[in-house]
């Protein structure tokens, strides 16, 4: 899309301005653009015009989505009289330059003269790497505003301004009136950030995720989850994309927590999950000692790596960085019994073995076994999971360690809750 098939007075603003003269500019960044004209009508246009999809975001502030060749194109009219009045509207100065399309012309000597529009001083609060609302009033039109200015804070490596960090504090109880949605959404991104740790614990300091339900004594769990921590325990850069994040989420972010900021049924479960071993670890460290997983004692060791089977490394990395790299050793091997438990038999093959119909007891024999073998008491000779299960000494094997789990059981015995 060449700028000549856009109208006349259409600019580039936002993040795009910002990340360029910030030197930071990705190769395929997000592009917000201004238009003069009605921005769906023009998009829908472009969209058949150069192939691309076109995604209606707000039909009464004429705001659409052109997906055109892996890119982002978010098109809006302009609000108010002219650009200068629409820049004005805008959360940060820093976020309020433009770069006119039709205002980068040829100079005598042939080199491109771009003339950015910059009415709120944002060029000099670049410089200054500073973070400055432009109002009281835009923070307030839309209260995300206050939980994204300490994430841009925090991507861009800026200091709050004074003044801006006061309005951020003094309203906080606002963000409560943002969709859950919107707000996960922010504090996902934050904490995915490199310094995403200290994003958070800013926002915990400013209040904002309080009225939500965040805990106040989250610090000392984000401490440790700095950018170089899960190298030094051991993780692979595509284990901590997923893994930082997540420990950092879980650190500030319970499961009731999560569900009133809408966020899925799995990530509640995780966050959760992490959070209830990471004190149980914390717990069971030995006085003046570091939590390890060896200190717990076999059931909630074998309850811990069922729960956390593919979510460990985020457990991890606030343990000792040495034994986080052992942990990881054995976690990447897919046939460790212990890290990845399986019962010798399934429930099905057991009935039929062992006549024992379905139920609560079926249920409490496949626990037993799992642990027997998780702990290398049953199975020892096969070389995988398939070789036992084809392995008719190994099957005989678990079958035996059945019936005398069964016959101490007796037929009476009154079950005990499943622990996953």
């Amino acid at each position: 899309m060449a700028p000549h098939q856009l109208p006349a007075g259409t600019a580039l603003v936002g993040g795009a301005v910002r990340d360029g003269l910030l030197g930071r500019l990705t190769a395929q960044p997000d592009l917000d653009l201004v238009v003069p004209v009605n921005a769906i009508d023009l998009a829908r246009r472009l969209g058949r015009q150069l192939g691309g999809s076109c995604v209606v975001l707000d039909q009464e502030r004429s705001i659409a989505r052109l997906v055109l060749q892996g890119w982002t194109i978010d098109l809006a009219r302009c609000a108010g009289e002219d650009l200068t009045a629409d820049l004005g509207r805008r959360d940060f100065t820093c976020n309020a330059i433009a770069l006119p399309l039709d205002g980068a012309l040829p100079g005598g000597s042939g080199a491109v003269d771009p003339r950015l529009i910059d009415p709120c001083g944002g060029l000099q609060d670049l410089a200054a790497h500073r973070l400055v609302a432009i109002s009281e009033a835009n923070l307030l039109d839309d209260p995300l505003r206050l939980l994204r200015g300490v994430r841009l804070a925090c991507e861009l490596a800026f200091s709050i301004a004074p003044a801006t960090w006061e309005l951020i504090r003094r309203h906080r109880q606002r963000i409560t009136a943002v969709a859950g949605e919107r707000v996960l959404a922010e504090l996902e991104r934050l904490a995915a950030a490199p310094e995403g740790h200290r994003g958070l614990g800013l926002a915990l300091e400013a209040g904002l995720l309080q009225p939500w339900g965040g805990a106040d004594g989250s610090g000392p769990r984000l401490e440790p989850l700095g950018p170089g921590r899960p190298q030094a325990c051991g993780l692979t850069p595509p284990e901590a994309a997923w893994a930082l994040p997540l420990a950092r989420l879980a650190a500030v972010l319970d499961g009731p927590t999560l569900e009133r900021l809408r966020a899925s049924r799995r990530l509640q479960q995780r966050c959760q999950r992490l959070r209830h071993w990471h004190e149980r670890l914390q717990r069971s460290a030995a006085p003046q000692g570091e939590p390890c997983l060896e200190a717990l004692g076999e059931a909630d060791r074998l309850q811990m790596h069922r729960q956390l089977e593919e979510d460990l490394p985020a457990l991890l990395m606030p343990l000792d960085p040495a034994a986080a790299r052992a942990a990881l050793v054995r976690w990447r091997n897919p046939a460790d019994r212990l890290f990845h438990p399986r019962p010798p038999l399934d429930g099905r093959r057991l009935q039929q073995l062992l006549a024992i119909p379905p139920g609560p007891r079926l249920g409490q024999l496949i626990d037993h076994l799992t642990a027997e073998r998780a702990f290398g008491r049953l199975g020892g000779t096969a070389a995988t999971d398939t070789a036992e299960l084809n392995d008719p000494l190994a099957v005989e094997e678990a079958v035996t360690a059945a019936r005398l789990w069964l016959n101490r059981r007796g037929p009476g015995a009154s079950p005990d809750p499943r622990r996953d």
